[in-house]
């Protein structure tokens, strides 16, 4: 995973080390290298994670089921363009570029909202995608 926060050279965005912006990264980290129980353990309890074209997953379980059962993608790494941070809530603008269960190349362009709790843990994750929808 390459972030802005850590590129050395020709960092786009911020270059916050914040604690949001910390887990944040520790979140893609986890996400791309497949610890996907270490991944939904950064989640509270009552925790929300909204994507399209699934109802939404609620706590470590249901990122952790999501993750593990129902996520079409096998492999692949998150490129993470600019992180934004007010308070506690943080936007990520990135690109991920990976391959699918079938086999077949993806490449596309997310952008991902976080709320964090009082307890540093995310109270909730919505994710975005660049497509022609609309």
């Amino acid at each position: 995973m390459t972030t802005a926060a850590s590129r050395p050279t020709g960092a786009r965005g911020q270059h916050d080390t914040s604690h949001g912006v910390r887990q944040v990264i520790r979140f893609y980290e986890r996400v791309d290298s497949g610890d996907a129980l270490a991944m939904s353990q950064l989640f509270a309890p009552g925790a929300v994670y909204t994507r399209p074209g699934y109802e939404p997953f609620i706590g470590p379980a249901g990122l952790l089921r999501f993750y593990t059962e129902l996520r079409t993608i096998r492999e692949g790494g998150h490129v993470l363009d600019r992180i934004v941070e007010q308070g506690d809530d943080v936007a990520v603008f990135g690109e991920f570029h990976g391959v699918l269960h079938s086999g077949a190349p993806v490449d596309l362009r997310f952008a991902d909202y976080f709320g964090l709790g009082s307890d540093g843990r995310f109270v909730r994750r919505d994710t975005y995608f660049f497509a022609p929808l609309v």
